[in-house]
C-alpha cells in the first residue's frame, strides 16, 4: 500500500481550490484541514490577490521601537573589540563611566554580542556560575 505525502504547499492550494468552488461550506473545510477559519480566509484571500505559492510570510516585525540605536551597537561591538576578556557587565559599566547618554543594560550588551558573533556557545558554556568552597 503507497502513501499519499502531501506537503503543505500542496495541501493548503488543494484546501483553496476546494474553498473557491460555487457553493462550498468553507468553515468546514477549515474544520475538514484542521486549520482555523481566520487561516482558511486568510489563504484565501491571498490566492485571490495573485499568491499561488501560499508560502509561510516572514513574522518579523517591520519596525522595532525599542531596539538598541545603532550607534550604541557600534560602541558595544568597538568595547568588546579593544578588551576581548570584557564581559556584558563590564562594558555597560564602561560606557556608563564614558558617559554615554543612552547606556543599555547588561543583559541588553549580552545580547548584542551574540548577535555579533562575539560570544560562542563554547564559551557560554565553560564559564560556570562561582562555586562557594568550604574546608571540611
Amino acid at each position: 500500500m503507497t502513501w499519499d505525502s502531501k506537503d503543505i504547499m500542496e495541501l493548503r492550494l488543494e484546501f483553496v481550490k476546494f474553498a473557491s468552488q460555487e457553493g462550498a461550506n468553507r468553515r468546514a473545510l477549515c474544520r475538514q484541514y484542521g486549520i482555523s477559519p481566520k487561516t482558511g480566509y486568510k489563504w484565501i484571500r491571498r490566492y485571490e490577490q495573485g499568491d499561488t505559492a501560499l508560502a509561510d510570510r516572514c513574522r518579523r516585525p517591520i519596525h522595532s521601537p525599542s531596539r538598541t540605536a545603532a550607534d550604541v551597537e557600534a560602541r558595544v561591538v568597538e568595547l568588546r573589540q579593544a578588551q576581548p576578556a570584557w564581559g556584558a557587565p563590564k562594558i555597560a559599566r564602561r560606557m556608563s563611566d564614558l558617559g554615554c547618554d543612552r547606556t543599555p543594560s547588561p543583559s541588553t550588551v549580552t545580547r548584542i554580542l551574540h548577535r555579533h558573533g562575539l560570544i560562542s556557545a563554547e564559551s557560554s558554556t565553560a564559564a560556570l556560575p562561582w562555586q562557594r568552597f568550604e574546608h571540611a
